[in-house]
């Protein structure tokens, strides 16, 4: 069974806790009070069971079996539909989880229906069941506390979030390899967020647009204005966080850049450096080279070669070798080979 608590309330206090859908109905008819049903992953039938019940629009009924729905407000009739994306922040992982809380809120009756495990609920209506004049005022102080509990429950995501991104901050200065990785990861999380949180301004603007329309009291009004306050400053943070990884990853691929830069810079010179060794090795070479032709050519073995014994034969070819030396050398100078 789906059914996690439930209760039937009158003057704020709670009469009657029901074990049934069934029973449930029967009691709300039998008191004149407001009946707080929480179902957790319901199917079809006992969705379909509160639908006949309280006559729930078929499409707000629809979103609830299917879920995986976006945060929105809808209002069809006196019965308003809303879907929360609840979030916390797992520090095992260093992720953000995001749940899917729907509510149906009618004139005598709250419903809420989980697909996660996420909000806590039970905390909120401990909270309200300890406030019974608070409670008295109907449906619309559940409605708020549930909204100000979600609302609240994204300061530790927040926290979490900054946290990974000082962390990134560091990354990016001292080479760590894995933080693009980081940063596009974080990105995703953040941008689901930002899902999450967008909407809720918008929400609770359509709630304080109609709360003289459906004669919301005045205090109350105040009190959905300070959780609208507290959303505003949750998007605002969101918003900020994206536009830091943004910065991130223009920073990271300006650093990634400018190490290229540095290597190819490092292996051009580099380069330069074993081009100016291999010229001096050639030119040398190429100085060496001469006397040692010379030499091979009148150290051949052979009686008829020219000049061979002319007597100034042998200072000629000394000559020639120190003159080809000589010219090779400033040759090599003049081109800066040397």
């Amino acid at each position: 069974m789906a059914l996690i608590d439930n209760g039937i309330y009158v003057a704020g206090h709670r009469a009657e806790s029901p074990h049934s859908l069934e029973e449930t109905y029967q009691a709300l008819r039998e008191n004149d009070g407001m009946a707080w049903i929480g179902l957790y992953r319901p199917d079809a039938a006992e969705i379909r069971s509160v639908a006949n019940e309280f006559d729930l629009h078929p499409l707000a009924v629809e979103d609830a079996l299917t879920g995986h729905q976006r945060a929105k407000l809808e209002r069809y009739g006196s019965t308003l539909f809303l879907v929360l994306r609840p979030a916390r922040y797992i520090d095992e992982t260093e992720e953000v989880e995001f749940g899917e809380l729907h509510l149906f809120i009618g004139a005598d009756f709250v419903v809420t229906v989980r697909h996660a495990e996420s909000t806590a609920l039970g905390r909120v209506r401990q909270r309200l069941e300890a406030n019974s004049p608070l409670l008295a005022k109907g449906p619309q102080v559940v409605l708020h506390a549930i909204l100000d509990e979600v609302v609240d429950e994204y300061a530790p995501v927040i926290a979490g979030l900054e946290n990974d991104i000082d962390e990134i901050e560091n990354q990016l200065f001292v080479g760590d390899p894995g933080v693009s990785r980081r940063i596009y990861d974080l990105s995703r999380e953040v941008i689901e967020f930002q899902r999450a949180v967008h909407p809720l301004i918008a929400m609770l603007q359509a709630l304080l647009r109609g709360s003289e329309k459906y004669q919301v009291e005045l205090e109350l009004q105040r009190s959905f204005r300070d959780v609208l306050d507290h959303a505003i400053r949750v998007v605002d943070r969101a918003d900020s966080f994206r536009a830091i990884l943004q910065n991130a990853l223009t920073v990271h691929a300006t650093l990634v850049n400018q190490r290229q830069n540095d290597e190819m810079r490092h292996m051009s010179e580099t380069s330069l450096a074993q081009n100016e060794e291999v010229k001096k090795i050639s030119s040398w070479a190429a100085i060496l080279f001469a006397p040692a032709l010379v030499g091979t050519v009148y150290g051949m073995n052979f009686d008829n070669m020219p000049e061979l014994h002319w007597t100034f034969g042998y200072p000629l070819a000394l000559g020639e070798m120190v003159f080809l030396g000589v010219a090779l050398y400033l040759v090599f100078r003049k081109k800066k080979w040397l």
